[in-house]
């Protein structure tokens, strides 16, 4: 498989940004190599992320026009905010800043057992999910059965509750003169919108490994049978001529789910930086399964 950089005419100055939630899975450690097997900016038309979550390769990519969706109901709601009402969002952080401390935190995640949470603004929401997520024990993105945020403090002298600057520069990019929108659903639900010559990267949950895989960043888990719908979507994807890509672990069931002729199987070594074992946070085989690996052996 032979891989191609981006050409001169496809730099220019960005808007640095990156991801404003850690999240399980990020791809932030492993851009510099999954930069080379993405197409070039000017050979699709819309970019469509299904499995949004922090939104590394978007804040790298930074296209044009994209259609970002996530399933995740509390994730899509800080996106929003961030696009349409930054200044509210920050100051909800500010407070947040202002009078974190265990007592503190145990309250603010307990607000989604109150009554009236379904009251609080889209600000208070957002503010509450960015300010656990910095704040939570190794950044994860937890509920129980009932919906209910379960994860316990973390241990950090001075965690960063509000990154102003990187704030900034992300509603720059959401709301700046790109077209972008931001939709709550099922990834399924791309193949509503996706049409010859879009790309799309699809960052799913991966296939386990072993029992301790996380496979889940809302209350319902995303098992083998999910995995199995999602190669579906991706060759459908594939019959109409989109440009598609998928980030996968590397158990041989992915191996089988996308054994077919055009589609190309490059193995990457990621770092895990979210495990609750700290001895297990080092490279990790994954796979990038990609339908246009012919135009990239032809660049």
């Amino acid at each position: 498989m032979v891989s191609a950089l981006a050409d001169k005419s496809d730099i220019r100055k960005k808007i640095v940004a990156y991801p404003f939630v850690k999240w399980a899975g990020g791809k932030r450690l492993l851009i510099n190599e999954y930069r080379k097997y993405f197409p070039l900016k000017g050979s699709y038309i819309t970019y469509f992320e299904p499995f949004l979550g922090g939104g590394a390769v978007f804040f790298d990519l930074q296209p044009e026009k994209a259609i970002l969706m996530d399933i995740n109901e509390e994730l899509i709601n800080a996106y929003k905010v961030i696009q349409s009402n930054l200044e509210g969002l920050i100051l909800e952080l500010k407070r947040h800043k202002e009078n974190h401390c265990e007592k503190y935190y145990y309250q603010v995640r307990n607000w989604d057992r109150l009554p009236d949470y379904k009251d609080r603004t889209p600000e208070e929401k957002a503010g509450r999910f960015i300010y656990l997520n910095r704040t939570c024990f190794n950044g994860l993105y937890r509920v129980n059965r009932n919906g209910h945020n379960n994860v316990p403090i973390g241990r950090y002298k001075n965690p960063k509750i509000l990154d102003r600057e990187n704030l900034i520069n992300v509603h720059e990019l959401l709301d700046g003169d790109k077209d972008i929108r931001i939709i709550n659903t099922d990834y399924k639900e791309v193949l509503k919108y996706a049409e010859k010559g879009d790309f799309v990267y699809f960052d799913p949950p991966y296939y386990p490994l072993d029992d301790t895989s996380f496979t889940s960043y809302t209350k319902n888990d995303f098992g083998p049978e999910d995995h199995e719908k999602l190669a579906e979507v991706f060759m459908e994807l594939h019959k109409r001529g989109c440009k598609v890509a998928l980030s996968n672990s590397s158990a041989e069931e992915v191996y089988k789910l996308y054994d077919y002729d055009g589609i190309d199987i490059i193995p990457l070594y990621a770092r895990r930086s979210i495990n609750s074992n700290s001895n297990g946070r080092g490279s990790i085989k994954e796979l990038l399964i990609i339908n246009y690996g012919s135009e990239l052996k032809n660049k």
